[in-house]
């Protein structure tokens, strides 16, 4: 403040003390306030040695909202524990974005996948020097949501830069599992659990299950919160047995890579099956005229729930319900169907960028087909 001095008195903090407390982005629910200690903020930004090489004159956007654990920890702390020179974007902007990679030779990128999607289907791409921005970006990192794999392929090629896809929750610092560059990544995975972080996959009475399978996943190491701020039973419910349970869905393949389902609130049961959004999506985007989609259930009075498909097409397609339906009836099984298709210009996204399941399944409530 002017006129006041600079000074101020220090204090003595213990690893284990409250450093901050981050809100869940709320996409499933009510945001919940994850209290970190300065251990959690400090061990998840020198994680950053263990998952890429350090490079002298990095430059990293950051465009992610600094209240949110990805631009917080691994963008602000990663950035300043490495010496990188951070450029910023208050609110993220898909021309802002590729004008500032161009403008200040950015080298790392780190965003959630809808940005990915929007900066790869800007509508004016000739504005800027794609082969300058390719040329300087050595390093994309995504998470937050599970990327489609065809905007990561996309993006890739257009760009010249392999994503590698990561896996946290505010509660865990939030990164969890990671691809590294030490070894090839698979795309659709979100890598292997990070050092000093132990991942297991279990089922409803918390027994790991095959290899392959799915269940919910829980984690345990040195990146778990303290609990949720003045919220006992709520963090009791999340820590069982020493573990922290994520609430996501997930699986391990015959190398240890982990792979993410979906949320278990997203999960549909219709008709006695479970349906997985997340596959019905991964489908959907692969038609040459669907630029993005999101799935939720919605009440169904005979099945319990149904399939609703929101989908953003493609600029100019003349794109219909058929459309979408003939190619997921090639692609998915036929409880996977869609049976509701709405066209939208955009999804609600959350502040962190995140499409906004909760609020798409509230709408789809309101005014049901």
């Amino acid at each position: 403040m002017y006129g006041k001095s600079p000074a101020f008195d220090t204090v003595a903090t213990n690893a284990d003390d409250t450093a901050v407390i981050l809100y869940t982005s709320g996409t499933t629910g009510s945001p919940k306030g994850a209290e970190l200690s300065h251990a959690n903020m400090i061990f998840n930004a020198r994680l950053s040695d263990t998952m890429y090489a350090r490079q002298d004159n990095d430059v990293q956007l950051v465009t992610l909202p600094l209240f949110h654990s990805f631009g917080q920890t691994v963008q602000m702390n990663a950035g300043f524990y490495n010496r990188n020179a951070l450029t910023l974007l208050p609110r993220f902007d898909p021309d802002a974005a590729l004008s500032i990679m161009e403008r200040d030779n950015v080298t790392i990128f780190a965003g959630v996948p809808t940005m990915y999607w929007a900066m790869l289907n800007h509508p004016n791409p000739e504005k800027f020097d794609l082969a300058k921005i390719a040329r300087n970006l050595r390093l994309a990192v995504s998470g937050g949501s599970a990327m489609p794999v065809e905007v990561m392929r996309a993006f890739g090629e257009k760009f010249k830069v392999e994503i590698l896809e990561g896996y946290g929750l505010s509660e865990t610092s939030p990164v969890a599992t990671f691809n590294r560059l030490d070894r090839p990544a698979k795309p659709g995975s979100v890598g292997l659990p990070v050092w000093g972080v132990s991942v297991r996959v279990v089922d409803l009475e918390d027994k790991d299950v095959a290899q392959g399978e799915m269940g919910e996943i829980v984690i345990k190491g040195h990146n778990i919160m303290k609990g949720y701020y003045k919220k006992p039973e709520v963090t009791a419910e999340a820590m069982r047995n020493g573990w922290f349970n994520s609430g996501d869905i997930g699986k391990f393949d015959e190398d240890g890579f982990l792979y993410i389902t979906d949320r278990v609130k997203d999960m549909i049961i219709r008709g006695g099956f479970n349906v997985y959004p997340r596959e019905i999506e991964e489908v959907m985007v692969t038609h040459p005229a669907v630029s993005l989609a999101a799935v939720v259930g919605v009440p169904d009075p005979v099945l319990g729930e149904a399939i609703k498909a929101y989908i953003v097409p493609l600029n100019g397609s003349n794109l219909t319900e058929q459309d979408v339906i003939r190619h997921c009836r090639i692609h998915l099984e036929d409880h996977m169907v869609p049976t509701q298709i709405e066209f939208c210009i955009e999804l609600p996204k959350t502040d962190s960028g995140k499409i906004h399941k909760a609020g798409l399944r509230r709408e789809a409530q309101r005014f049901p087909d």
